[in-house]
């Protein structure tokens, strides 16, 4: 059985490893892109077990305990703003690639969140780790994962053979999280707020916060169109405080999103918030198709601003008090 049997709905990122193992013709750097959740990682490992193993349940077990010197993977570090340190990469990581392999014919670096551990704005390890990709070693192979690919450098991107990985459908999700004996009754909501992640599905049913989500959503929207300027800035604080906070503003992405596909006539069943389809026409109609689209991009730049340590507070306000500039 192949590793690879175990991702799902990503099938022409599959065929494409599955040829390339066949034929012999593996790529020295891959760049894996799409939403997080979506089975990236797994991929990575799992296309790294089928080449190494040969089906050998040792070697198997092997890799999935992250025993295995020719399978590495290396993280965004937990502090600061997480970008893999120059010093940490040349002294600690690369000197690696220039002995691998060490026990199987090829080695595979793994990077999660690539675009985490090198951001454009902090270029010197991604330098570093471009030289290394401009020089590959035989049989030695880089999988970089990333959910904002455009945050990597270009050399890097054009360095890499790049392949898509797109969101989950319905059906996946529900066998996922079926899987783990979630409630029933979480599990439809979280999966219509989850925009095809697994990730935010888990999440908002195991935490069953699913409802209070929604209501934060409606409420704020609500501010934005009536409240002054020291409300928002009071809302700010308060969602600032937040421990899900990243859930709640993916939940307000949904909630404009389906507010831009009602304006058009969309089906409220096909809507993240189709459990209160009743209350989308009427927001809807208060808001242009054109400045909901913009709302969604400007939570995903806020989104993304946090993700890089951005003070939440001044984060906060800065998108609440330009939402309330899109009508």
């Amino acid at each position: 059985m192949s590793a690879l049997d175990a991702v799902r709905a990503q099938d022409a990122a599959i065929r494409t490893l599955r040829r390339a193992h066949e034929l012999r013709r593996i790529a020295s750097s891959y760049l894996f892109d799409g939403p997080s959740g979506v089975g990236k990682e797994l991929t990575a490992t799992a296309f790294a077990t089928d080449v190494l193993s040969g089906g050998d349940p040792h070697i198997v077990d092997r890799i999935k305990t992250g025993t295995h010197p020719d399978v590495r993977v290396f993280r965004p570090r937990d502090e600061g703003k997480r970008n893999i340190q120059v010093e940490v990469l040349r002294n600690e990581i690369l000197p690696l690639s220039r002995f691998a392999p060490f026990e199987a014919e090829s080695t595979f670096f793994i990077f999660p969140e690539a675009d985490v551990s090198f951001p454009e704005f902090q270029p010197e390890a991604a330098n570093a780790l471009l030289k290394t990709l401009e020089e590959p070693r035989p049989n030695v192979h880089f999988i970089l994962t990333s959910e904002r690919p455009n945050s990597l450098l270009s050399t890097i991107r054009s360095r890499c053979r790049r392949l898509r990985f797109g969101r989950l459908p319905t059906v996946v999700l529900r066998e996922i999280l079926s899987a783990e004996e979630l409630p029933e009754a979480s599990i439809a909501p979280a999966i219509a707020l989850s925009a095809g992640r697994a990730d935010v599905a888990l999440a908002l049913a195991r935490d069953g916060t699913v409802e209070g989500l929604t209501d934060l959503v409606f409420s704020v929207d609500e501010a934005l169109h009536g409240s002054g300027p020291g409300t928002l800035v009071d809302l700010a604080e308060h969602l600032s405080r937040r421990d899900d906070l990243e859930l709640a503003l993916l939940a307000m992405q949904s909630f404009y999103r389906d507010l831009a596909i009602t304006s058009l006539g969309a089906d409220a069943k096909d809507l993240a918030f189709s459990g209160r389809g009743e209350e989308l026409p009427r927001r809807a109609a208060f808001i242009d198709p054109s400045a909901a689209a913009a709302r969604v991009l400007l939570i995903h730049e806020c989104i993304d601003s946090m993700r890089q340590n951005a003070n939440r507070q001044v984060a906060l306000d800065s998108l609440l008090f330009g939402l309330r500039g899109l009508r």
